[in-house]
């Protein structure tokens, strides 16, 4: 018993590996690219399963072969080196190595290549740059650009072009891609498809500050029909997106007077923070806040937004009036391009 206080840290530690509400699951794949980082996954794995089985069976073979018995005293005979041996536990190993590194290398070539052939594939190019603590989606082709959420068509080749704007980030969407980074003054290339239709959870997965941790995006695939018509949605301009949409006035107004020199809506404003134009379609706030019936969360991120997003540079509004506040929320809460 005195030693079981040992085993408290092992158990602290499976616990916080369980901890969090989002499945960060790369054993799940959906898509080519997941496929084929799963295989390489379970290779090693069977590659090390047996050398367990091996060494553990020579290991067992070995004391109770010459375990110590009653009664025999005598001297084993000393043996310096056995070369046959010697061989084998070197070339085996190589062997392994071998069959581990040629697989890896062939497709990690096949994982770079992110040519496509533009008369024959249809393939989206998504901009991805990454902020302290929010993710930018840009679609060049589009002439839209998004904040938190990456929506993609399904079963389309998506080109997408990582970039940084102030530290290392790393993008990693487990369950459609592995991880890559994003370096500033450096464009890392990838490539991914999600074959059906769903809300992929995606991360930053490299140290970039205090509020790393709360750094979540989601990849959203849509059917390519619904994927046109929310790129379309986006691409509006203010005045003909207030000619498809009642929103109130009092909200834009508040919105204009506090927000629009770093947050763009139908491509009008600043480009500090996340675009919004279509924030009320969002499933979290900031990218982890949850909608609550009061709105309270968002009204809190609003007053105090290092207090829930510590180290993020957006500017608090403590002293916004309730009133103002109110018709500002029915405002954010009203933007939507897809009904």
């Amino acid at each position: 018993m005195k030693y079981l206080w040992r085993l408290l840290p092992l158990g602290f530690i499976l616990l916080l590996a369980g901890c969090g509400k989002q499945n960060l699951s790369a054993l799940d794949p959906q898509g080519p690219v997941a496929d084929i980082q799963f295989d390489l996954i379970k290779l090693s794995l069977y590659i090390m399963i047996f050398v367990i089985v091996v060494v553990f069976a020579i290991y067992l073979f070995v004391i109770i072969k010459y375990r110590e018995r009653p009664g025999d005293t005598h001297i084993p005979k000393q043996v310096h080196g056995n070369k046959a041996l010697e061989v084998v536990w070197t070339v085996i190993p190589i062997i392994l190595l071998l069959f581990l590194a040629i697989p890896n290398v062939m497709q990690t070539f096949t994982l770079a290549d992110v040519d496509v052939n533009e008369e024959e594939d249809d393939f989206v190019r998504v901009v991805v740059t990454a902020h302290q603590f929010w993710w930018e989606f840009e679609y060049p082709d589009y002439d839209v650009v998004a904040g938190q959420d990456m929506y993609i068509p399904t079963n389309t080749k998506i080109i997408i072009e990582l970039e940084a704007s102030d530290v290392i980030h790393s993008f990693w969407v487990p369950a459609l891609a592995g991880k890559q980074d994003n370096v500033p003054g450096i464009t890392n290339d990838m490539w991914l498809i999600a074959p059906q239709e769903g809300i992929y959870q995606g991360k930053c997965t490299e140290l970039c500050g205090e509020g790393h941790w709360l750094m979540d995006f989601k990849v959203i695939a849509v059917d390519p029909d619904t994927f046109d018509t929310w790129a379309s949605s986006m691409a509006r301009t203010v005045d003909e997106e207030e000619e498809v949409n009642v929103v109130s006035a009092e909200g834009r107004e508040v919105f204009e007077q506090n927000c629009i020199s770093c947050h763009a809506i139908s491509g009008e404003g600043g480009d500090l923070g996340p675009n919004l134009t279509n924030f009320g379609e969002r499933s979290v706030i900031a990218g982890f806040l949850d909608w609550d019936e009061n709105d309270e969360n968002l009204e809190n991120f609003i007053r105090y937004p290092t207090e829930k997003k510590p180290g993020n540079l957006m500017q608090p509004f403590p002293n916004l009036a309730d009133d103002e506040m109110d018709a500002l929320i029915d405002y954010l809460k009203s933007l939507k391009v897809l009904e």
